[in-house]
């Protein structure tokens, strides 16, 4: 559905977007599967502020799809899944979407693969970032965002890019 009603081009940039419950995360977990199974490529999924229930489950769902292989098969695993769960310092989890982006570009650059790379979930990417920027005595703007809001995601936004050795 996803490719046939909004398909999306090899090395863009797509955000999918849904309230709670809508089955999100089940989408995500089939594209990963998908894109590993038919098309051997590599997935890096970044889970910012996520729930350890929902973070937990995902990875058991990998392992038993076969999409991230465990003990001497590890090499082969065709999935890296970076975490910031919800109840760790905002500094933490403003580094994983930075973390997972970092590891998908390894598989991009050194090893010359496609990657593809979900953050779920930006809003929580930009929630952390604000909570250090108080932390750190920045004065925020009228409606409450840290004045380094355009250059944090702006820096996020164009790591994500294509080069010659892969997208």
């Amino acid at each position: 559905v996803v490719d046939l009603l909004a398909p999306y081009q090899r090395g863009g940039k797509i955000g999918l977007f849904g309230g709670a419950g809508v089955g999100k995360t089940v989408l995500i977990m089939e594209l990963i599967n998908n894109v590993a199974k038919a098309h051997g490529g590599f997935s890096v999924f970044a889970g910012v502020g996520e729930r350890t229930r929902e973070g937990n489950d995902l990875y058991r769902e990998m392992i038993e799809s076969g999409v991230i292989k465990l003990g001497e098969k590890q090499s082969e695993s065709k999935c890296a899944l970076v975490y910031g769960q919800m109840n760790e310092p905002p500094g933490a989890r403003a580094r994983v979407g930075l973390t997972g982006l970092t590891v998908a570009e390894h598989f991009r650059d050194a090893e010359g693969q496609d990657v593809l790379l979900f953050i779920d979930n930006i809003f929580r990417f930009t929630q952390a970032n604000s909570e250090v920027s108080a932390l750190l005595g920045r004065i925020p703007s009228a409606v409450g965002y840290q004045p380094t809001l355009a250059t944090d995601l702006g820096g996020l936004q164009e790591r994500i890019t294509t080069t010659k050795k892969g997208s």
